[in-house]
């Protein structure tokens, strides 16, 4: 087995992210940035990569703070939260703590069973805490720790179901639709998932490495499984379905027409937004 030099792969690494973030524009002068950490090997990696970013003379000055969410997952979320604060606190970023109970009432154990998949409702409470949080905290960008592998798994997900929309919705930035909905970036967006992986071994990062105990019931996780057997028999598999993916950039996108919920205020592109619709399943299913 090669010995890899932990030298050069960081080299390589922290190369490829900033490569990432000058060709795509993903920051600007005097930005605030906000990573969302969840103390993974992915959410750790672009915490540290964005921090030694802000030394560099060729990146538009920024800041830095980080945005955790406790979903509520018993034996399981307390050790990346544990992380989450250890990482902010060695690198003197601040961090700022959310969760599905104290934004919901309810934690994703006592409610997942009232949908297909526990992913879809933690995706969508997720989604809204961390854009309400950014936007409260006048964030201009959330940087996500999406990977390569991510995007592709997303990618042929949303293939899968016939929902080419969304391909729109792809690429390392999003820019802002609404002046509540914070743009997203994703600086490992051009960085593979063993990479990530690889390199928080070879400097001894402290990481949480435990799957999400819902997760195999999701479509992505099937997915990602077909893709990494794939890729082991037919090397270069996932960066060939990455270059026609971004033949897709070239799709105009729909036009946001998007409105404020009705109940919470927050934008959607109906009159009642996911989550208040998910909230009202919850307490339906809580009076039965």
């Amino acid at each position: 087995m090669k010995t890899i030099n932990k030298k050069e792969f960081n080299k390589y690494i922290f190369s490829n992210i900033k490569e990432t973030v000058l060709n795509y524009n993903l920051i600007e002068e005097d930005e605030l940035i906000a990573v969302a950490l969840s103390g993974g090997k992915d959410s750790v990696l672009t915490l540290y990569a964005l921090n030694q970013l802000k030394k560099d003379n060729k990146i538009p000055n920024f800041k830095l703070i980080a945005i955790s969410v406790d979903e509520g997952i018993k034996h399981y979320r307390n050790h990346g939260l544990e992380t989450a604060r250890q990482i902010s606190n060695e690198l003197e970023i601040k961090l700022v703590e959310k969760s599905f109970k104290e934004e919901f009432k309810y934690e994703l154990d006592d409610i997942y069973s009232y949908f297909k998949s526990a992913c879809i409702v933690c995706g969508i409470f997720r989604r809204t805490i961390l854009n309400k949080t950014a936007h409260n905290l006048g964030v201009d960008k959330l940087a996500t720790g999406h990977n390569l592998d991510d995007e592709i798994q997303s990618f042929l997900m949303s293939f899968a179901r016939g929902d080419t929309i969304k391909f729109s919705k792809f690429g390392p930035k999003l820019n802002r639709i609404h002046p509540k909905l914070t743009p997203r970036i994703k600086p490992l967006w051009n960085l593979p998932e063993k990479d990530v992986g690889t390199w928080a071994v070879l400097n001894d990062i402290n990481i949480h490495l435990d799957e999400c105990p819902y997760s195999y019931l999701s479509l992505r996780s099937k997915i990602k499984n077909f893709l990494n057997q794939t890729e082991s028999k037919n090397k270069g598999t996932k960066r060939n379905i990455m270059e026609s993916f971004k033949k897709t950039f070239n799709i105009t996108p729909p036009k946001a027409n998007l409105k404020e919920c009705q109940l919470c205020g927050e934008p959607c592109s109906g009159d009642i937004c996911k989550t208040c619709e998910t909230l009202k399943i919850i307490k339906a299913q809580k009076k039965l």
